[in-house]
């Protein structure tokens, strides 16, 4: 039987992992379990396992610009320490990375062997994590870049535009970034299902884009939302980015090209919009307010 290692464990995305890895072998390392900058337990931990799925990460953009060392141990320096692990093992690895090792510059779909330069402290800290994957384990690494993840098990857009739409009787939304919604419980199938590929010997490793098919903006995913959870969508308002200074500077462009996964025997993900509508008539999703404003 194989065997799962799941690192970040007890995020949005390690959750659903669990989820769909249910009734198989599977160890869940929580970042209260592991100190993924611990290479010395990364590589005990390691042993006996077959496949990693590495959902672990430092997820604050913004804090990352203060704390650019920080982030990188993190995104960078561990993952290399948990790659180098999986050689001396020969488990496959499979990575989560992200959009944001792109400029956002582009005006086509970046393809996965697309030039990357990173915008912020973030993006360079998980590109460093990706080069490290990709060249200690070149047959065996896998890099996923997902962009404007969403689920029940955490803070994200989705959950705040419903929240949102419970309180405010209108809602500003940024109208200039664009990019791929995607529900993290497709995009815990989609790991799973690249890590047996993988196994068989189906999956070359490389990059690989676990994203949404199709695009939208933050605003119209937020229209999306209130529509779904039965409110009106005239009540989300156009903005832009300008209006919402932050310290890292986002990419306006993050939707992402899904050539490769024909090499692995799997189709591209489905369209953002159909991905939303299942996710919000998920259980999970259940206690999400309905109507207008209190």
């Amino acid at each position: 039987m194989t065997r799962f290692l799941v690192t970040g464990a007890g995020g949005m995305l390690g959750r659903d992992l669990l989820e769909v890895l249910h009734g198989r072998d599977v160890t869940a390392a929580t970042r209260a379990e592991l100190d993924i900058t611990d290479a010395a337990k990364v590589r005990d931990l390691v042993e006996g396992h077959d496949v990693v799925l590495n959902a672990a990460a430092w997820t604050d953009v913004d804090g990352a610009e203060s704390d650019e060392a920080g982030a990188t141990d993190v995104n960078g320096t561990a993952v290399a320490a948990l790659a180098a692990a999986c050689a001396a093992t020969g488990a496959r690895l499979v990575h989560v990375s992200t959009d944001y090792v792109f400029a956002g510059d582009a005006t086509s779909p970046y393809t996965e062997d697309a030039p990357t330069a990173p915008l912020n402290a973030y993006g360079r800290s998980k590109l460093a994590g990706e080069r490290a994957v990709l060249a200690t384990l070149p047959g065996t690494g896998y890099v996923v870049r997902t962009a404007w993840l969403y689920g029940a098990h955490g803070k994200n857009f989705v959950r705040t535009m419903l929240r949102l739409a419970g309180e405010r009787e209108y809602v500003e939304v940024v109208d200039d970034q664009v990019g791929q919604p995607t529900w993290s419980r497709d995009l815990a199938e989609r790991l799973v299902a690249l890590a047996g590929a993988a196994l068989e010997g189906a999956a070359p490793g490389g990059v690989y884009h676990g994203t949404a098919s199709g695009r939208t903006s933050w605003h119209g995913l937020a229209e999306a939302v209130f529509a779904e959870a039965g409110h009106d969508p005239a009540r989300v308002r156009r903005t832009t980015s300008d209006a919402y200074a932050r310290p890292a500077p986002r990419p306006s462009y993050s939707v992402l090209g899904h050539g490769r996964w024909a090499v692995a025997g799997l189709a591209p993900m489905r369209p953002w919009r159909d991905m939303l509508t299942a996710a919000l008539a998920d259980p999970a999703f259940a206690a999400r307010p309905k109507g207008g404003p209190p």
